[in-house]
């Protein structure tokens, strides 16, 4: 019975592969010459869109046939000037239920706030600040946690890119976690 069930999906397999091969074209995927911007009436691809072309680069016309008219050219559209994408208002820290915290962990948060970061939850503060402390148990040097922690610190969403850089951030929590935490 095995035998037979593996048998058949060998042979499954092989027709599904010979099938997808097949599928792939008509010995047109081979690149014989270079390649060029025009297309010729028979050979679409629905896949393959030219790229946009600025009105310097834009291809004349192409003359109508006998008989017909050609249609209207319709005015490019104006490009929108390069603009930034528009920030979100960071979230403002919400009062939470901080007496559940050790002593411990309530100066490392209290600390923070007195170096201007105020973390959304202190749960966010105390996970960076265990990251970093377990990075100090490693051996790990400053610049090598500093990633990690300044991803930490920039997700936090009442962090405010406005009020301090991301990375000045991280190297607060790195300080305050090995000065008020890490002991």
């Amino acid at each position: 019975m095995y035998r037979t069930r593996g048998t058949l999906l060998g042979v499954v397999a092989a027709v599904a592969a010979a099938g997808l091969l097949a599928g792939c074209g008509n010995d047109d995927s081979t690149a014989t010459g270079t390649p060029t911007l025009s297309t010729s009436a028979g050979t679409t691809s629905a896949s393959a869109a030219p790229a946009p072309l600025s009105e310097s680069q834009a291809p004349a016309p192409a003359p109508a046939p006998e008989g017909e008219t050609p249609a209207p050219e319709q005015p490019a559209e104006p490009e929108a000037p390069a603009e930034e994408p528009e920030r979100p208002a960071p979230v403002p820290p919400q009062e939470t239920d901080t007496g559940n915290l050790g002593a411990k962990e309530q100066t490392f948060v209290d600390e923070l706030a007195k170096q201007g970061v105020t973390p959304s939850s202190p749960d966010i503060a105390l996970s960076i600040g265990n990251y970093v402390c377990q990075g100090v148990a490693a051996g790990t040097s400053d610049a090598d946690m500093a990633t990690f922690v300044n991803a930490m610190a920039g997700s936090d969403p009442s962090f405010d890119p406005a009020k301090m850089p991301v990375e000045q951030a991280g190297q607060i929590y790195i300080s305050t976690a090995k000065a008020h935490y890490c002991q």
